[in-house]
């Protein structure tokens, strides 16, 4: 049994299911030379002309371009550039009526031709002197999509990794009305056979097959013509049948292989062209000239002139119309495409673009509009028809009922909207129309589902990347405490040391970054020696003060506040004794019956100063005061006696004494003892409160020893009256302690007066 490629060899040609024949109506424009259109006042250049997305635009309003420029940049893979179709000025950057069913308005550039369809300068290529990548790059570089219908980029579709089996050239223009391919054949067709030659070179196929209907005897005869003597390049010519131009319908005739639903034909070593296609990649490689112009079949009665033409890309179709006599009927119909695929459109002003190959103005009787739609008798015509082996009835129903799961059950992918199964339905359904609203609604709805997936994985990411983020925090939040730790435990205390240091060292700068003005550290030196000053003087009192205190105050409370205390008492009393007399005898008098005063502590230090005072006027007049004040209470007490008593008995005698020695030699030693026994203290008087008194005493003795030498007076009498005092002293212990002190200090005061009135 053969080989398949021995049976291609030999010529052979199979069949596919369904298909139909409706009348060609070719001859009206296949016997006529393309023809050549005026450059048109305006262009009209979508920026998306193919499955994909539109590119960068690189022009802006009120450039001035030049032909062949580019417009906009292929920023993605499935993108190729639009161009310039002649040199002029861009109008504007805006919204038009695109070409397609839906009539939805497209970003479409204006351009304002000039008239001088100046060429930007170009580069040509030798296919033999490149490699694949640069062919690759100059096909995409140059706008080339598919101009069969679907407009797929080329550069992708040629762009295979895998063995390529068969390279099939699609020219079998199997609709009615349509020649645009077929007078490209007989007019180009070396260069049709130049760019089948570079495809080949891209994809190294093992054969090239090269698909025409036997309707167009003159493009077949072209074709072998062109090839030549080339190895592996077969022209095989297919029954006249519609859809034979279908992608998998003619695969299926060449080689009689079937794709499988939902797959490509690149998944069975297959690889289809358009011949419009590879006259396209030859300009653009060999010529430099990117895909701005196409052929475009104008056809139906109502125009004088039918014919194929040379038509810019952008042209607007009105400009067809015109230049080929178009005469309009009321309710006129414009299709741009066949009769069986193409689609009306309302305004005229629609451009053509990559896959324009057909417009049809038809009169009524020509091609009459569609009837009313009736209900479906179930004739199965249909799927009689249909190429693809579909079941048009059960798609008609889901389709109404929005049943997608059930359409993609009954394949409605693979239906090529040929319109077969609508130009046989007796009841005048438009089947087509309803398989392409579905295949948009299945389309929105897998968009969606990939955009809700995309948001999905996304967010995934988003928390999955957050949870690490927080993890790494903690593990590092952990790492840095375990350090801290280690290290305070392996400093210890020389970390608060060095901080100590710091902060020392930081208020020191802080402390020299201000410096203190000339007054400031004068006052602070002054402070500082007034400072100094008080502490020495407090020293020196304290020294002086240290021998004054009694021993039994010595005993009873701590030597230093004793010193302390006497210290204040003798400048108290020094300073008493220097101001008037009148002044201290009034001052003695008013403090006298104070009630805060302690009745105890005055009455006890009065007699022991006079007692004291009358001692030291018996001695020497040149022995110091001091050593008399301090000996005066070291010699009063007995070591046997008791210390209340011999103090009170002390300050009895002193006080007489002092009465006597400062009146007259005449005066009544009566009124000498009349205060002896209203001084005599009470016998529990407190020993350590008696010592600071004394201390005190000794001070105002000193000062009235020293007048007393001045104005010379005897200390004699002194003597007499030290004897008789001792016994009273242990005879009143039940006196009243404040009439005592009360008498102790009117006594003082009279002595005071009377030793001042003395003349000198």
């Amino acid at each position: 049994m053969p080989t398949l490629f021995q049976q291609i060899q030999a010529g052979k040609v199979w069949d596919f299911h369904g298909g139909i024949h409706p009348p060609s109506r070719k001859e009206r424009t296949n016997q006529k030379p393309v023809a050549l259109l005026d450059i048109p006042d305006r262009l009209y250049i979508p920026l998306r002309q193919h499955i994909g997305v539109p590119g960068k635009v690189l022009v802006k309003v009120g450039d001035r371009v030049l032909k062949g420029q580019a417009l906009t940049q292929a920023d993605n893979a499935m993108a190729v550039p639009v161009h310039a179709p002649t040199s002029g000025t861009v109008l504007a950057i805006e919204l038009h009526t695109s070409a397609h069913p839906s009539s939805l308005a497209e970003p479409t550039l204006v351009l304002a031709p000039d008239g001088m369809d100046e060429w930007r300068p170009r580069k040509p290529l030798d296919p033999d002197q490149v490699d694949i990548y640069t062919l690759l790059e100059r096909i995409q570089e140059s706008g080339i999509s598919g101009m069969g219908g679907a407009g797929f980029p080329t550069h992708i579709k040629v762009n295979v990794k895998q063995p390529v089996d068969y390279l099939i050239i699609n020219a079998v223009e199997c609709e009615p009305y349509i020649t645009a391919d077929d007078m490209l054949m007989q007019e180009r067709a070396s260069d049709i056979i130049a760019g089948i030659e570079i495809l080949v070179k891209l994809l190294s196929p093992k054969a090239v097959l090269i698909g025409i209907e036997d309707d167009k005897p003159i493009a077949a005869a072209s074709l072998k013509a062109a090839i030549g003597q080339k190895d592996n390049y077969f022209v095989r010519e297919v029954p006249t049948k519609y859809p034979s131009g279908g992608e998998k319908q003619l695969i299926q005739l060449l080689t009689n292989k079937e794709v499988p639903a939902g797959r490509r034909p690149l998944d069975i070593g297959i690889v289809m062209q358009n011949v419009g296609t590879a006259f396209a990649i030859a300009q653009a490689v060999l010529d430099d000239i990117p895909l701005i112009h196409r052929v475009v079949t104008v056809a139906g009665e109502t125009l004088a002139q039918q014919q194929n033409v040379l038509a810019l890309i952008g042209t607007p179709i009105s400009d067809l119309l015109n230049a080929c006599g178009f005469q309009a009927e009321p309710q006129q119909r414009i299709i741009i495409g066949g009769p069986m695929m193409g689609f009306a459109i309302a305004d005229w002003s629609v451009p053509v673009v990559k896959t324009t190959n057909c417009i049809l103005a038809p009169t009524e009787n020509e091609l009459g509009a569609a009837r009313d739609e009736m209900d479906c008798i179930r004739c199965g015509a249909c799927a009689d028809a249909c190429p693809a082996s579909l079941l048009p009835q059960q798609l008609l129903w889901y389709s109404k009922a929005k049943d997608q799961d059930k359409l993609a059950e009954y394949n409605l992918s693979d239906c090529i909207e040929c319109g077969a199964c609508a130009y046989v339905c007796p009841s005048e359904i438009p089947l087509v129309h309803y398989y392409r609203v579905a295949k948009a609604d299945i389309r929105e709805t897998q968009r969606e589902a990939l955009k809700a997936e995309q948001a999905k994985a996304r967010f995934d990411a988003r928390t999955e990347r957050l949870e690490r983020e927080k993890q790494e925090r903690l593990e590092r939040n952990q790492q840095l405490a375990a350090q801290r730790v280690a290290q305070q435990q392996a400093s210890g205390q020389a970390t608060q040391s060095a901080a100590a240091v710091q902060q020392a060292l930081e208020r020191t700068q802080q402390q020299n970054a201000q410096p203190l003005d000339k007054e400031q550290i004068l006052a602070e030196r002054e402070r500082k020696k007034a400072e100094a000053l008080a502490y020495q003087q407090q020293k020196q009192q304290a020294v002086i003060s240290a021998p004054v205190v009694d021993d039994a105050a010595t005993q009873a409370e701590d030597p230093r506040k004793a010193a302390i205390a006497a210290a204040l008492a003798r400048a108290k009393a020094k300073k008493q004794a220097e101001a008037q007399p009148e002044v201290a005898a009034e001052s003695a008098t008013a403090e006298a019956p104070a009630a805060d005063t302690d009745a105890k502590k005055a009455a006890v230090a009065a007699a022991i100063a006079r007692a004291k005072a009358k001692k030291l006027a018996q001695q020497e007049p040149e022995a110091r005061p001091e050593v008399a004040a301090e000996s005066a209470p070291a010699e009063a007490p007995s070591a046997d006696a008791d210390a209340k008593k011999t103090a009170v008995a002390a300050a009895i005698a002193r006080a007489k004494a002092k009465k006597l020695a400062q009146q007259e030699p005449e005066a009544q030693p009566e009124a000498a003892v009349e205060p002896t026994s209203v001084e005599t203290p009470a016998p529990d008087v407190d020993a350590k409160k008696a010592a600071v008194a004394a201390a005190i005493a000794r001070a105002k003795a000193k000062k009235l020893a020293e007048q007393a030498q001045v104005q010379q007076i005897e200390p004699a009498p002194a003597a007499e009256v030290t004897e008789p005092v001792a016994a009273p002293a242990e005879s009143a212990p039940e006196q009243d302690a404040k009439k005592a002190a009360i008498a102790a200090a009117i006594a003082r005061a009279k002595a005071k007066k009377q030793q001042n009135s003395e003349p000198l």
